[in-house]
């Protein structure tokens, strides 16, 4: 599992054009791809020395015969890389080059001529090794990114071939004819195994899920936006960023508008989410009834709700409903909420209505009087666990009447009341799903440390 450390960027969209655009982006830094870079060849280095590779055997010429070599039980014992380098090509891709690389290798050999034959076991130290690749990473038409090994080339130096137990005339003899193949093969199979290896990460990459679930109401998708981006400083990939009612991926009402990251260097990954991203959250729970609330006696943590408090507080309850009831209230969400992204603030406006019953001993219930709410809450956001959580703040409430059975009376009698119901039942309900959080993309086995989120207001 690589660990990188990342920020999360919220960005509030001030800009009147309206087209295609992603509503989250990945920016991958020099930094990030350094640290890939050190994490990968970390990996070939094991991968290498847990590595069977396959016996060489053939014929070279010598004088008017040949010398028959067969080398078996090849085994890589150490590998070192101590140049490499990491550099983005803009528009093209990625440039790999490792440098002065060396192998040590133990294998048995056994030549054969016309006049002798000898075999035995030796170590081969090569140096001077020199790997150039550039890879590509186009775009599939699942809307996955891929990554291509588009021109590889390997030249290697020096090769010092040690017979254990051999020495002068036939030494000499042997060596030279153990040479070329070994170079031989490290040049032909050099780029072929790199090509594998990349097919590996390749397949990693597409076998990634681009449509999460987020829960039982919703997916987002994550799917790209169009082919990424590669500049000399960085990769910059679009990503849709649309969160869809579970099973439901007709449109938004929403446009994404264009935006770009700002220019920051010191993290190895950023991710930043537009308004557009929050604003389809908003679209898709609402769609799915998720701000619709009901409350009663048996959901109630904190004290039971009948018409005798409510008639205790407001006489024309009283009057109305002589006999205690239990209440239930049902709170919905008759608008959209409004996410509004500021500097440093993230807002939701909720407009909605309560309806207050009294439930009867038959358990139907009789309409009292239906208030609009209009609530300002804030919402603080962390990442654990590889998921965006949340954490809802009631600001400011607003009651008005907008039905009643029982008759007119003066709504501000009940706030005091109706603000503790929704702070100690609605908005520990709020949070408690809030905190099951959001899943962040997944980058192949990418963990996020040291997370940092700024809100920040981009104009164009």
């Amino acid at each position: 599992m690589v660990k990188i450390c990342c920020s999360l960027l919220l960005l509030s969209l001030l800009s009147g054009q309206l087209s295609a655009n992603p509503g989250l982006k990945v920016r991958i830094t020099q930094k990030g791809l350094e640290y890939a870079k050190e994490v990968g060849l970390e990996i070939l280095k094991q991968n290498m020395e847990k590595e069977h590779f396959p016996d060489l055997s053939g014929y070279e010429k010598f004088g008017l015969g040949n010398v028959k070599y067969n080398i078996s039980r090849i085994h890589i014992t150490a590998v070192e890389f101590p140049s490499a380098s990491i550099s983005l090509i803009p528009g093209t891709g990625i440039k790999l080059v490792i440098g002065n690389a060396s192998l040590t290798i133990d294998m048995n050999w056994n030549i054969r001529t016309w006049m002798f034959k000898d075999n035995g076991r030796s170590t081969v130290y090569i140096s001077k090794v020199f790997v150039t690749a550039i890879f590509s990473t186009p775009l599939d038409n699942t809307g996955h990114t891929s990554i291509l090994l588009t021109s590889c080339r390997t030249t290697s130096g020096d090769i010092d071939i040690k017979l254990n137990g051999k020495s002068g005339f036939l030494h000499n003899f042997f060596i030279k004819y153990l040479k070329k193949p070994i170079h031989r093969s490290l040049v032909t199979n050099s780029c072929p195994n790199i090509r594998s290896g990349i097919q590996l990460i390749d397949e990693d990459l597409r076998s990634l899920n681009v449509l999460m679930p987020i829960d039982d109401l919703a997916e987002v998708d994550y799917s790209l936006n169009s082919l990424p981006a590669v500049f000399r400083p960085f990769i910059d990939l679009d990503l849709k960023g649309i969160v869809y009612p579970a099973g439901n991926y007709s449109g938004s009402p929403y446009v994404a508008a264009p935006f770009t990251i700002p220019d920051q260097s010191d993290s190895m990954l950023y991710l930043a989410f537009s308004e557009y991203f929050f604003q389809t959250s908003s679209f898709a729970y609402y769609t799915a009834g998720a701000f619709n609330i009901t409350i009663a006696e048996e959901t109630c943590s904190y004290f039971n709700i009948s018409t005798e408090i409510f008639g205790s507080i407001i006489p024309e309850v009283g009057k109305y409903s002589v006999t205690p009831y239990p209440v239930m209230l049902k709170l919905m969400a008759t608008e959209i909420p409004i996410i509004s992204l500021e500097q440093d603030s993230f807002t939701v406006e909720i407009q909605g209505s309560m309806e207050v019953f009294a439930v009867l001993p038959d358990s139907t219930t009789q309409s009292l009087f239906t208030m609009n709410i209009a609530a300002n809450t804030s919402i603080a956001l962390n990442i654990f666990d590889q998921k965006l959580m949340g954490s809802l703040c009631l600001n400011r409430l607003q009651f008005s009447l907008a039905h009643s059975n029982v008759g007119f009376f003066e709504i501000s009698l009940l706030e005091n009341i109706l603000s503790y119901i929704l702070q100690t039942e609605v908005i520990p309900s709020a949070n408690a799903k809030l905190s099951k959080g959001f899943p962040l993309p997944n980058l192949a086995n990418v963990t996020f440390t040291r997370p940092h989120i700024t809100i920040e207001q981009v104009r164009f």
